[in-house]
Formats: structure tokens, sequence, C-alpha cells
């Protein structure tokens, strides 16, 4: 059983749903990054995406493209994101918070499918999410992200009807990540009686739990997600409290680190907010 779905087993028997934070690794570079994901679990973040910088992220909103760009200009590579991972679970001995890898699958081809998903799982990774990776190609990375027990989360949107719904289940393992609007990250948010009826939708066709992402900002919004679905995705508002802590001249101001996991923590009150008996 991978640690995505004893995480999820838990929430389940916490009866609550879960919070995952997405942060881009090496932004605004790789220390403070770091030190941001290792404070992550204890401020209540359930799960951790951590997205792989990619010169050409079409399907990220300006702040996540620029928080890449960030970590491409301070440094970041593949390797480095391993190497966060890896750190990640020795210094810190956690070994039940699961990462997961957000990005895009030119980063996984050019390395090579198998090559990656070997060296993915010895840094401790639990799973993908590659948002350009269609269900018609998934079968090229499912045998080897399962040969080395990592979890492949496709996404489903408000477009991808019933007859479209089972393609894409049919590759997804550890959870289902809903993007709850049409559109690049951060842009704008759904409301919470279009993802009750989405997320009931998908859960007539899939026993895996449903994520919700992509335009929760707030507390208020998490609850509302956390009402109907098994996890809040939160991604371009930890993003942007990382550029607000930032000087003139790109540099980390003192209290960057402390004010995301601040958020963090506000965010995760308002999911634990809602009781799911």
């Amino acid at each position: 059983m991978s640690r995505i779905t004893k995480r999820f087993e838990k929430l389940k028997a916490d009866k609550r749903a879960g919070l995952v934070i997405y942060i881009s690794a090496g932004d605004p570079n790789a220390e403070v990054s770091y030190d941001i994901l290792k404070g992550l679990p204890a401020a209540g973040a359930d799960l951790i995406e951590l997205g792989m910088p990619f010169t050409d992220p079409m399907a990220d909103g300006p702040s996540i493209q620029v928080a890449g760009q960030r970590a491409l200009k301070a440094g970041m590579t593949v390797d480095g994101t391993f190497d966060m991972v890896r750190r990640f679970r020795k210094e810190t001995g956690d070994n039940d918070t699961p990462i997961l890898l957000m990005g895009y699958y030119n980063l996984v081809y050019q390395r090579g499918v198998e090559r990656f998903c070997k060296e993915a799982a010895a840094a401790g990774v639990d799973g993908f999410i590659l948002v350009d990776l269609p269900p018609e190609e998934a079968d090229e990375l499912k045998p080897h992200a399962e040969a080395h027990g990592l979890d492949t989360v496709l996404l489903t949107a408000p477009t991808t009807d019933d007859k479209r719904l089972p393609a894409v289940l049919k590759y997804s393992a550890g959870f289902v990540y809903f993007v709850s609007v049409l559109g690049i990250t951060g842009t704008k948010s759904a409301t919470e009686e279009a993802v009750a009826t989405h997320v009931a939708r998908i859960k007539r066709h899939t026993k895996l739990p449903v994520g919700v992402g992509f335009g929760i900002r707030t507390p208020e919004q998490a609850a509302a997600v956390a009402r109907h679905a098994d996890a809040a995705v939160v991604g371009t508002a930890i993003v942007d409290r990382v550029k607000a802590g930032l000087d003139a001249d790109g540099k980390p101001k003192p209290g960057l680190t402390a004010g995301v996991l601040a958020d963090v923590k506000a965010l995760a009150g308002g999911v634990r907010s809602v009781s799911k008996a």
C-alpha cells in the first residue's frame, strides 16, 4: 500500500478531508525551499506536491510560472528536486507524508521513463501528477511507475464527461485530481455547488479519493471544498506568499518561511473545521 493510499485511509478514519500543498522546488532558492518543505507537515499539510520547474509550463498560471523561473534561475534541476525529497526523508525521519512530483512529461521523457521512476522512488517520491500526460499515452509511464511503487495521479476537469472519465480513471492511482475550473492555475475559483456536483459525479465512477484544486486561496474556500472532496489542493496562494516574502532584488526577507507556514496552518484549520461523519 502506497503512502498516498495510507494517508487517505487515515484521513477517512479521522473523518476529515486532507490538505495538499504545492510548492515549486527551488523557489526562491534551494535552501529556503527546503526549509518550507520540511515545515509543511507540522503546519498541517497532509500531502505535498513538489513542482519540478520547467521552461514551458503551459498549464500554469502567472504566479507558478514565475515561481518556476525563480527556481530555474537559482539552479534547480530534476536531480536537485530528487535531492530535496531525499534530504527530507533522511533529515526529518518523516516516512509517512506523501510527496508527489508535479510537472510536465517532457522532464520524464528526456531522462527516460524507467530511469526517472527508479530514481524518484529511490529518493522517496510517492507519485506523479503530470499535467500534460493524457490517458492515451499514460501506458508509457504506468508500468514503470507501478514497478517502483509510484502512483500516477491523473487530472479531470469540468469538461471530462461520463464517456471520457473511465479512460482517465483507468490509469489513475492514489487519488483523482479534479481541476475545478477551466483554464490555467490560480486565475479563478469554482462555486461550492459546482464542486459538489462534479465530485459526486466522479465518485460514481471510482472508489479513489478525489482531490480538488485550482483557485483555493482562503481557509473558507478550503473548508467549502473539504465538505465535498477528500482533499483540498492549494498551490498559487502559497507560491504568492513566497513571492510576498522577497525583497525588490528577489532575495528572501526575514520571516518568509514562517509566513508561508502560517498561511498553510490557516488553510489546514479551514479544512479541519469540517467533520466528515
